[in-house]
C-alpha cells in the first residue's frame, strides 16, 4: 500500500482512519505523499490556462523577477549584489523566477518541494507562495471549548470529525486560541510554517530574507475569520471542499505573519517588515517601475499589463504581501 498513488489506500493505512486523523496529517498526505500528493504528482499546477490549477506571481515573469532583483538590490545596499547567491525556495521543477531574467547576483539557485535547504553564507533567500501550501490544524469552537477537527474515512468517503482530545501539535499552541470566541468559530492554524521557517534561517547565512505570500495577523485570524481561510484550487477555480480530489487539487489558506517575524527575530534578523505587494514594489522597485512606464508610455503593452496583474489592488497588489529582513 505504501508504494500505491489512490490515495484513499494510503489514507487507510493510517492509524485512527475510521475514527479520524488530525487534519493536518490529511493534508500533509494529500499534498506531499511521495506518490499521491498534489505537489509530488507529475502535473501541470502554476499557470494562466485552464489545463493548470492557480496562477501565482511567478506566472507574469520575467517583470516579476524583475521587480524581485531590483528591490533585493536596494534591501540589500549598500552591500554588493555579486557577493550574494539568489536562492529560491519552492520553485516549481524547470522553473524559476530569474530563469529569464538578467540579475547582478554571484549565482542563482532554486531548491524544489523535498529538497534539502542548503545556503551558500551569504544569500538572497526568496520564496513565493511556499508557507500558505503547508498542513494547516483546524479546531472549531464547540460548547465554550475548542475542538480539533480531523479526517475518517469510510469506504472510499471522506468525512470531517471533531476529534476527542487536542493533538500534541495543537497542545503545544492551545494557549493562543482565544478564550470568548463565538459557537461554531473555525481557525485553521498554519502551525507548520514555523518550523519550515526555522529550517530555512537556521543555517547561519547572513543576507535577505523575502517571503511573498498572503496573509492575515494573528488578531485578524482569531477574530474576524469565523469561517477559516483554508480553500482548493482546481482548474483556476476556487472551492470550500477540502476533502475532494484529495491530492488532486490545492489546498491553500492564509498564513499568520506575526509568527513568522516571531521566528525572524529569533533568528537574529533585524527590524521585520509585512507590506502589501503593492506597497513593496512601489517602494524599493520604484526606479524600475519608472523605467517600465516610461518606455512603453504610448501602449499598454504585455509588460504592462502584467504590472497591472502585479501590482493593481483589484488584482494582486492587495492580496498578497510580502515579509523582508535583514540578517548580517
Amino acid at each position: 500500500m505504501a508504494s500505491s498513488s489512490d490515495f484513499f489506500e494510503i489514507f487507510a493505512a493510517e492509524p485512527n482512519a475510521a475514527t479520524g486523523v488530525t487534519f493536518a496529517r490529511y493534508m500533509e498526505l494529500a499534498m506531499y505523499h511521495p506518490t499521491a500528493g498534489y505537489y509530488t504528482r507529475d502535473c501541470k499546477r502554476v499557470g494562466r490556462d485552464e489545463k493548470a490549477d492557480f496562477f501565482t506571481a511567478t506566472s507574469f515573469s520575467p517583470v516579476f523577477g524583475e521587480l524581485v532583483v531590483a528591490a533585493a538590490v536596494k534591501l540589500l545596499a549598500p552591500g554588493r549584489p555579486g557577493d550574494y547567491t539568489f536562492v529560491e525556495v519552492a520553485a516549481e521543477p524547470g522553473a524559476g523566477i530569474l530563469r529569464e531574467v538578467a540579475h547582478p547576483f554571484a549565482a542563482y539557485q532554486t531548491i524544489s518541494y523535498g529538497q534539502p535547504f542548503v545556503f551558500p553564507a551569504r544569500s538572497v533567500v526568496f520564496s513565493n507562495e511556499l508557507f500558505d501550501a503547508q498542513p494547516f490544524t483546524r479546531v472549531v469552537r464547540r460548547d465554550g471549548r475548542w475542538r480539533e477537527l480531523g479526517v475518517s474515512l469510510h469506504g472510499r468517503h471522506l468525512r470531517e470529525v471533531e476529534l476527542p482530545e487536542h493533538s500534541a501539535e495543537l497542545a503545544a499552541y492551545a494557549d493562543r486560541l482565544p478564550g470568548n470566541a463565538e459557537e461554531g468559530y473555525r481557525l485553521d492554524m498554519p502551525i507548520r510554517t514555523v518550523p519550515i521557517l526555522e529550517r530555512m534561517v537556521s543555517p547561519a547565512w547572513s543576507g535577505l530574507f523575502l517571503a511573498f505570500d498572503y496573509g492575515k495577523f494573528w488578531a485578524e485570524l482569531a477574530e474576524h475569520c469565523p469561517a477559516g481561510t483554508l480553500r482548493t484550487y482546481h482548474r483556476q477555480k476556487m472551492g470550500n471542499d477540502l476533502l475532494n480530489r484529495p491530492g488532486k487539487q490545492d489546498i491553500t489558506g492564509h498564513i499568520c505573519w506575526d509568527w513568522l517575524e516571531d521566528g525572524l527575530v529569533r533568528a537574529g534578523f533585524g527590524e521585520t517588515r509585512v507590506e502589501s505587494q503593492e506597497s513593496f514594489f512601489m517602494n524599493q522597485s520604484a526606479d524600475l517601475l519608472a523605467a517600465i512606464t516610461k518606455a512603453e508610455a504610448s501602449s499598454f503593452s504585455p509588460r504592462k499589463r502584467m504590472l497591472m496583474q502585479l501590482l493593481h489592488p483589484a488584482n494582486m497588489g492587495q492580496k498578497f504581501q510580502a515579509l523582508h529582513a535583514l540578517r548580517k
